[in-house]
């Protein structure tokens, strides 16, 4: 397995986990970070390695400019991940990461050959379902107005003028690269996809997320819960079994998934 300095800056294991275990690689939503997947790394651990990306941009890459380009951020990810998919391995991407997650898959199946476990694209509309997004383009405002109208993690910290200052950068490259990805048609995915979804999410409908179906050959299966954009809140428990079930047979599954307080 191979090693250097840029898959440091990329990835983060928190918690140890069985050589055997299926290795599960979660990408964060626009303006999240590595550390949004601590929990889950904390229930599913030993049975699941999971593997979170850090973006360039935030906590301990803050000084680093933010991708403003999905494809290629993407392509940055996969280089991080190549020479690590020795073992079963799955994607979980959320929003903005569930795209990512798409893309990297893409690169694996298709240039390295790999057989992905799974795919989960959580709360984001299928790569094919595309929607005209200009939040990006917008003042820093109506930028935070939307991220308060999506109701996710850490929405106390945006009345800290401070913080705000030091995040500002990345979210708006991340909306740049989530509303500026456009879909490159080509073969399909082999491997399962689980497309997750909430009930009355703004970003997402029932049938955009059941479009994920038509971007693989293998199974594919839609989840729908109650809430909106972050309906992964509410939904702790079910969600972490959902992953358990279909990546350990549910040997995982008793165990309780504290997301997002």
């Amino acid at each position: 397995m191979r090693t250097s300095e840029h898959d440091n800056l990329w990835l983060r294991s928190y918690q140890p986990a069985r050589q055997d275990s299926v290795q599960l690689v979660c990408l964060p939503h626009a303006g999240g970070s590595a550390s949004f997947y601590y929990p889950l790394a904390q229930a599913l651990a030993p049975q699941v390695d999971v593997l979170a990306i850090q973006y360039p941009g935030r906590q301990d890459r803050l000084g680093e400019p933010a991708i403003t380009d999905l494809h290629a951020l993407a392509r940055q990810v996969f280089e991080a991940l190549r020479g690590r998919v020795d073992r079963p391995t799955a994607l979980f991407g959320h929003s903005m990461g569930a795209s990512i997650a798409f893309e990297v898959a893409r690169i694996l199946e298709q240039e390295e050959g790999v057989s992905l476990r799974h795919l989960f694209a959580s709360g984001r509309r299928a790569p094919s379902a595309h929607r005209h997004e200009r939040v990006h383009l917008e003042d820093d405002q109506t930028l935070v107005a939307e991220m308060h109208r999506l109701d996710g993690p850490g929405r106390d910290l945006l009345h800290d003028d401070e913080i705000l200052r030091m995040i500002l950068p990345a979210v708006r490259a991340d909306y740049t690269a989530a509303e500026t990805y456009l879909y490159q048609p080509g073969p399909p995915l082999r491997c399962p996809v689980t497309a997750l979804v909430g009930d009355v999410d703004p970003k997402v409908t029932l049938d955009e997320a059941r479009a994920w179906g038509e971007h693989t050959t293998g199974p594919f299966d839609l989840r729908v819960y109650s809430g909106g954009h972050f309906f992964l809140s509410a939904h702790q428990a079910s969600v972490q079994t959902a992953i358990a079930d279909l990546l350990v047979d549910g040997r995982a599954s008793s165990v309780s998934l504290p997301w997002l307080r």
